[in-house]
């Protein structure tokens, strides 16, 4: 039986296993990846939680991140909300 060259049997070999390495690494960062989504809907529901409190506690609001500040939303703010608009927030996220 006729056989190509070592060399180049040992290149094919070579560029097969590196093949198969990149393909476990995408496999492996897909998981990672599945797994971080999770994640993610898991802290948006502490997320959730927590501006229920909030609610409950202060009614709504809207706080300064950065100082912890408050102001009440107004009823139009409120409105928006529910309707998925953006309401206009006097105290912006990250106000200095």
């Amino acid at each position: 039986m006729k056989k190509i060259k070592e060399e180049q049997l040992n290149t094919i070999q070579t560029q097969q296993k590196e093949l198969e390495s990149l393909v476990t690494s995408i496999g492996l960062l897909e998981t990672r990846k599945h797994s971080l989504l999770h994640e993610i809907v898991e802290k948006n529901k502490q997320i959730e939680a927590t501006k229920h409190e909030l609610e409950s506690e202060y009614g709504a609001i809207n706080i300064d991140m950065q100082t912890g500040e408050f102001t009440k939303l107004s009823k139009d703010d409120i409105e928006n909300l529910k309707q998925g608009k953006t309401p206009n927030l006097k105290v912006l996220e990250n106000a200095e």
